[in-house]
Order: structure tokens, then C-alpha cells, then sequence
């Protein structure tokens, strides 16, 4: 709230290390509870919903958007509806009904990133009181959308297992390199535009 934005999206993007990490050490260990599971998805909530909404709600403070920084605040209430049906959905043991919390997350925390250091876009754009208006709520309705999302998980290391997930890998470096970090959002765009080939080609 002391509109150190840098800072809140640094620490939101290594909040996804430990995300990862926690599922991978109960697969390791065999664990597992129901109490596990609730307190998995209230730290999603707080790290990948209250604080990307606090953090674009300070950053659009310090661009005095009026009304409209309140519109961040839905995020972590579109968050809980994500993580509730996750929860209670059980197609979504192998794959995801639309965007996970976490990847929503890493996209929204590139947002100061590009406002200070992209040099290919105008500051002006990423600052616009329309992209501040649409963000929050694209991001809101893709949490909920009700279409299927390849898993980014790897069956082994073979390539015919794996097509497009190594496809999207190698997207997703091409992106970063050439574009840097408005490729975050290339990336998230490129993961629903092949998730939406692979579901209209089954």
C-alpha cells in the first residue's frame, strides 16, 4: 500500500515456487488431507488474489484513476469462486477449467514491469484508465470461464506424449526473448489460443 508495486510483483511471481513446490513434496511423501487441501487453496487466495488486487490497486493510486481502482478489487472474489470450483470439480484432477489463480497472477504482477522497463509499447498504453478498466475484469472472467485448459505437467520425456506442451515451451521462450516482459502476456494469450485449437480439434 506504500505503492511499492516493483516490489509486491516480485514477490507475488516467487510466491508461485512455493505453490509448486507443496504439491510436488506431498506427491513425494504420500500426504494428503482435506485440511492440506483448504489451507493450499486460502494461500492461493491471499498470494495469487488479495495481492495482485492490492497491488493494482495501489499502482492505479498513483495514476489517480478515480472509481475506477476500485475495480481491482473484484480479482480476489473471482479468485475464491476459481478455487472453490476447482476444489469441488472433479474434472479438473488432470486438467483446468479455465485460468488457474497462479497463472493469472504471474500475468497481472508483469503489469509494473511493463509500465517501468518495456521499451517496444508507450508508457501511456499500459497506463491507460481503459486497459486499468479491462484488465481486472478479463482476468476475473477467464479465472471462471467454463473451457478447458491443457496441463502444463509432462506424462515423460517423450515428445509424442508431450507435443503440445513442448510447442507452448518453446513459445514461451521465443516470447521472453524477443519480447521481454510484455511476452508474460503473449504467453497467457498463447496458452488460451492452443488450449482452444486442441479443444475445437478433439
Amino acid at each position: 500500500m506504500n505503492h511499492e508495486v516493483l516490489w509486491a510483483s516480485t514477490f507475488i511471481a516467487l510466491a508461485t515456487i512455493p505453490d509448486f513446490l507443496d504439491g510436488l513434496i506431498a506427491r513425494l511423501l504420500k500426504v494428503s488431507s482435506d485440511v492440506g487441501k483448504d489451507l493450499d487453496s486460502l494461500a492461493d487466495l491471499v498470494s495469487f488474489g488479495v495481492a495482485p488486487s492490492i497491488m493494482i490497486f495501489s499502482l492505479q493510486m498513483q495514476y489517480n484513476t478515480g472509481w475506477i481502482h476500485y475495480v481491482a478489487l473484484i480479482i480476489p472474489i473471482f479468485a475464491a469462486l476459481r478455487l472453490a470450483k476447482y476444489n469441488n470439480d472433479e474434472r479438473q484432477d488432470v486438467e483446468f477449467y479455465g485460468l488457474t489463480t497462479t497463472v493469472t497472477a504471474l500475468w497481472l504482477s508483469s503489469w509494473p514491469f511493463l509500465i517501468e522497463y518495456d521499451r517496444h509499447i508507450p508508457e501511456t498504453v499500459f497506463v491507460s484508465q481503459y486497459l486499468f478498466l479491462a484488465i481486472p475484469i478479463l482476468a476475473s472472467i477467464l479465472m471462471v470461464a467454463n473451457f478447458r485448459m491443457f496441463s502444463l505437467k509432462l506424462k515423460n520425456l517423450k515428445w509424442k506424449d508431450n507435443q503440445l506442451q513442448y510447442i507452448f515451451i518453446i513459445l514461451c521462450l521465443g516470447h521472453l526473448a524477443l519480447f521481454g516482459f510484455f511476452g508474460v502476456t503473449l504467453i497467457i494469450f498463447t496458452y488460451i489460443i492452443l488450449s482452444l485449437i486442441r479443444n475445437f480439434a478433439e
